[in-house]
Formats: C-alpha cells, structure tokens, sequence
C-alpha cells in the first residue's frame, strides 16, 4: 500500500436546465407556468430525461420547491432533493434543507462523493452564478414573449463557452453553454 495521501473529494459539476421565455423570465409574475405547455409535445421531453438521469441530486430554491410541492405528482421521487431555504419547513417527500452557505452545501455533497448536481430555481441560480458555482446552463427558449415575470438573469455577469444548439417542431431552441471561469480562478 503506498503512504500518499488521498486525494480531497471534488464538488460536484453544477448544472442548470431551464426553461425561458424570448425576453428571459422562466415564470409569470405571479410564478405560472402555464406558458411552457406551447410546446409540449407527446413523447417529446428536450433531453430532460438524459439530463435528469446524469445528475446525483437536485438542489433548488425554495419558491421552486413551493411551486413543486402544488404538482400533482412530486416530481423527483427517484432524486435526492436539497432545498435551499432560511426557513426550513417539515419534510414532506423525503426532501433535505440547507441553510448554509452554498459552498459548503457542494463540499458536503462532494465529500460523500456526488459528481453532479441540477440547480433549479431563478434566485438560486443567481446565487450560484454569483457566487461562480455553476459549470453548465442548459436553456430551453421558448416561443413566447412573456412581457413581465420572473427573470432568470438579472445582476450576474458571467461569460459562457458555446458547446451546442438544437431546434425542435415546436420552436424550442436549446442553447447549451459552460460557464468561463475569470482569469486566475
């Protein structure tokens, strides 16, 4: 057995996947979704499912987990599931909460060996864009202007790397980018 030390864990890759009108807001105002079923398509899931598939756990922001919990269905029974919150209610899916700071979040998750995670949630992936924690952004763009809403973006720069694009029947355009990190970083 060699005497060198093991080597610290890694956090995990951050991924976001999210859907946006043509003006940039991923809801309405009052937070509907209603928009998005313009193209919705039988037996047509954008890669969602692939996506889904590839990531260990799902941490999102607490208004996204209100909005989820109203679903019929909860989506992500076979996912671990991390809500981001400062006021954590009772569990009620099996799902965590985290109050801290999102850097330790992503050390814990890496120490118990999480290779990647789906950030969802307009102002967590602001923060953890702010914060230069996110690697990749998968937007669906939809065809649709929403006039006023939520927006995804807003007070963040960063500069993405072009990887992919692809186009659907339906009008989606998926955009797939990774996320430079700053010189020296």
């Amino acid at each position: 057995m060699s005497d060198m030390a093991t080597s610290p864990k890694q956090r995990p890759r951050c991924s976001v996947y999210i859907a946006v009108s043509l003006d940039g807001y991923i809801a309405r105002t009052d937070g509907g979704l209603d928009w998005l079923s313009i193209v919705e398509r039988p037996g047509e899931d954008y890669g969602y499912k692939v996506f889904f598939d590839s990531v260990d756990a799902l941490v999102i922001g607490r208004k996204t987990y209100d909005t989820v919990l109203a679903f019929e269905k909860w989506p992500y029974e076979e996912k671990r599931c991390i809500v981001a919150t400062r006021s954590p209610p009772a569990s009620r899916h099996g799902e965590t909460f985290h109050t801290g700071s999102l850097s330790s979040l992503l050390d814990r998750l890496g120490s118990e060996g999480l290779r990647r995670v789906y950030v969802d949630g307009g102002a967590l992936i602001r923060s953890f864009l702010a914060e230069e924690l996110v690697d990749d952004v998968t937007l669906s763009v939809i065809p649709v202007l929403l006039g006023a809403g939520i927006p995804l973006f807003g007070g963040v720069e960063r500069r993405m790397s072009f990887v992919a694009c692809r186009s659907f029947p339906s009008g989606l355009v998926q955009l797939n980018y990774n996320v430079e990190r700053p010189r020296g970083a």
